[in-house]
């Protein structure tokens, strides 16, 4: 760390998670208004579950490519190209002419989530004062998941209560934005000697050995944490409208908010439980926010659905940040980035297969069929994942 570093790293660390969230905040924003880009542009559910995925699939291209790019440049490059990147992202919404802009747009989107995900996360570790690391941590993770809820609940309250329900959103980040690259550019640089020139290298999903027995069982509970995420986030707001007949735009986006705020409020339980019990234990309330949320489609209860979504988060926050910490503790410390990278690589392919098939699933069986099937298939491997980490104890105390 430099000396600038310590000088401001009580300031500093809360001012980077501000950024983070801000940033991640992006990635989110147009989950309510997809109902309205349909009504607008005349396309299928498929289609919003494939302009959907293509930001996981973005995301996935920067961690493999590009994971470790802050410890070359520095962090603040990084964190300022995020930034421009989803800057780019919500001008493509705001003068979307089409599937093409809207397509760019959650590519870009995805660009910036992966250069976050890791550089913003380590900026706000790194900024944190000695005997702050703990309260670094929670505000790394809470800027993440408080972020990606953030972005729905913006976007629901501007669409429903204010003008230009699909402009207005992305002017009001657009300025969010602009006040985070300020900030960003206060910041002090954590890495001593960044270079100029910097070696991109595919990192491929190598994992060591000695950490199988402990990933794979992490890497299938993220899966579906995140296939959970990613089914709220892309078909949550088309299934409260068609099938409970809720319109309200702010509505949608307050449900998938909750999903992500309990997520968060998991994640910080994680400590008090320690890994081993924290992973099986998250993947069985995973799985009670699953039936309930599949009781919610198949009854058409809102109300189910709402205590779905808070289980459900709870679940995948409790499981997702014990399997980052079980696959972490185990990797040796030359291989441990490359190995939290696979797990975010598994994490966010659940993010987006998944409901690409709940997509097509549509077309033949309607939203509520495809829901129950998907949320049937996930139920059974989370439950599976869970019986055999109780039954196995693969991971440390």
């Amino acid at each position: 760390m430099t000396d600038r570093a310590q000088g401001s790293g009580r300031l500093g660390y809360p001012v980077a998670a501000g950024v983070f969230a801000v940033g991640m905040a992006g990635t989110t924003l147009p989950t309510p208004l997809y109902g309205l880009y349909r009504a607008q542009l005349g396309f299928s559910e498929l289609i919003v579950t494939v302009v959907f995925a293509v930001y996981a699939l973005g995301v996935i291209a920067v961690l493999l490519l590009a994971g470790d790019l802050s410890d070359q440049v520095g962090r603040r490059p990084v964190l300022l190209t995020a930034l421009g990147l989803s800057a780019a992202s919500a001008l493509c919404f705001l003068f979307e002419g089409g599937l093409p802009l809207l397509f760019a747009g959650r590519l870009l989107s995805g660009f910036a989530a992966g250069l976050l995900s890791g550089a913003a996360t380590v900026t706000v570790l790194e900024l944190a004062p000695p005997g702050h690391e703990a309260r670094a941590g929670l505000a790394a993770t809470a800027a993440n998941m408080g972020g990606l809820g953030c972005g729905p609940l913006l976007a629901g309250l501007l669409a429903q209560y204010a003008p230009w329900p699909l402009r207005l959103p992305f002017l009001v980040h657009l300025a969010l934005v602009a006040v985070a690259s300020v900030l960003t550019w206060f910041l002090p640089e954590t890495v001593a000697h960044p270079t100029r020139r910097p070696r991109l290298k595919p990192r491929g999903l190598a994992v060591p050995p000695e950490v199988r027995g402990v990933f794979a069982p992490s890497a299938l509970a993220a899966f579906a944490g995140f296939a959970l995420l990613g089914l709220f986030t892309a078909v949550t707001p088309s299934f409260v409208a068609q099938t409970l007949n809720v319109h309200n735009l702010a509505v949608s986006g307050a449900i998938v908010f909750s999903l992500f705020l309990a997520s968060t409020i998991g994640q910080s339980l994680m400590g008090r439980l320690g890994v081993r019990r924290a992973l099986p234990d998250g993947c069985l309330v995973l799985v009670a926010g699953l039936v309930l949320v599949g009781t919610s489609l198949a009854v058409e209860s809102l109300a189910l659905l709402v205590v779905g979504a808070v289980l459900g988060g709870l679940g995948q926050g409790l499981a997702f940040r014990a399997a980052m910490t079980a696959v972490s503790g185990a990797a040796p410390p030359e291989h441990r980035g490359g190995t939290v990278s696979a797990l975010f690589v598994v994490a966010y392919t659940g993010i987006s297969l998944p409901v690409v098939g709940v997509g097509a699933l549509t077309l033949g069986l309607g939203l509520k069929g495809a829901g129950l099937t998907f949320t049937a298939c996930v139920m059974v491997l989370v439950a599976c994942v869970a019986v055999y980490l109780l039954r196995r104890h693969p991971l440390e105390s």
